[in-house]
């Protein structure tokens, strides 16, 4: 909005220019030479100009604000709407019943027990098989009647390996570091036919069990033991023993067994078996004591358990071999 003041100013201006342009449009008829003329009408045009203003009605102020800063019409406020005679009751709303809520699905979980599985074989042998899921490349301790050894599980938890049986009826247990295990048992019916003989020890002992049959030599095809152990099909067909070793040498302070297993009661052949432990003198057990255990079972059933503390020579030695003749009995096998 323009203010009052600036337009007061404005229309003065205006009218000296227009008293101004008249008279330089009057003056430029004026003939030259009439200087002194021309300046006293510009003094009288000036001077009508200034009483002109001055006889001119003020303006009001007051009147020009007014009408310049009146404001706009405003709408008209909406009719309000007249409430209903009757009073507004609330109507109770119809009880709805709510869908069921969906149950959380249980979480997943990993099924870790824990499952040995043992079936008879051939020559009184018998087949586990370990099914540990949550125990991968785990080590465990397998234990029957006293005899023991050491071995791990694979990249999936299990293992499979076959076990002489030692009892009729053979019970199986394996034993994790952090307590856990499994157990499983197996009828063995075949043990009475067989005579078996075990040596069993904790690391680097360097124990073998030898076993010359019917008066055989070392090296020959009578001389049973690891390098030259057979397998079972020999006792199932009375031909003579076989050699089981059990155990994982690579662990650390593994326990280790060797089983000789010969078929007394089926023989094709009688005669005499010698049996021997030998005792390899190396580095790992120079100068030390080693302690190992044998136990033999007779096919009467018997199990005969004998506790060994050798001390080993020094290491100047290595390479040496002891001898132990006593702690095995030879068998004495009549033919059939």
């Amino acid at each position: 909005m323009i203010q009052p003041k600036r337009l007061i100013t404005a229309g003065g201006t205006l009218v000296c220019a227009l008293g101004i342009g008249y008279f330089m449009q009057s003056g430029s008829q004026v003939p030259a030479g009439a200087g002194g003329q021309q300046v006293a009408s510009a003094s009288m045009v000036a001077t009508e100009a200034a009483a002109t203003m001055t006889d001119a009605a003020p303006v009001e102020v007051n009147d020009l604000a007014l009408a310049s800063a009146a404001p706009p019409t405003l709408p008209e406020s909406p009719a309000i709407a007249e409430l209903p005679a009757e009073p507004v009751v609330n109507a109770a709303l119809e009880d709805i019943p709510l869908a069921e809520m969906p149950e959380e699905e249980a979480a997943p979980s990993f099924n870790c027990e824990h499952m040995l599985s043992a079936m008879a074989q051939a020559a009184a042998m018998v087949q586990l098989t370990l099914e540990a899921p949550c125990m991968v490349n785990e080590r465990f301790t397998l234990h029957h009647n006293g005899m023991m050894f050491s071995m791990t599980t694979d990249m999936e938890g299990t293992a499979e390996f076959a076990v002489p049986a030692l009892s009729e009826n053979a019970v199986f247990i394996v034993a994790f570091a952090n307590g856990e295990g499994a157990v499983a048992n197996a009828s063995v019916t075949s043990l009475e036919y067989y005579d078996r003989a075990v040596v069993q020890w904790k690391g680097q002992s360097g124990m073998q069990v030898h076993a010359l049959e019917y008066g055989a030599d070392y090296g020959e095809a009578g001389h049973v033991w690891a390098d030259a152990a057979r397998d079972e099909s020999s006792a199932a067909l009375g031909e003579g023993g076989f050699l089981t070793r059990l155990g994982d040498p690579e662990l650390d302070q593994a326990l280790i067994a060797e089983v000789y297993t010969f078929p007394s009661g089926v023989a094709k052949q009688g005669g005499d078996v010698t049996l021997s432990v030998e005792a390899e003198i190396t580095a790992a057990n120079c100068g030390r004591d080693v302690e190992a255990q044998s136990l033999q079972k007779s096919a009467d059933g018997s199990l005969k358990v004998q506790d060994l503390v050798l001390a080993m020579p020094e290491c100047d030695s290595v390479g040496d071999f002891l001898v132990l003749k006593n702690l095995l009995n030879d068998l004495k096998i009549a033919g059939n």
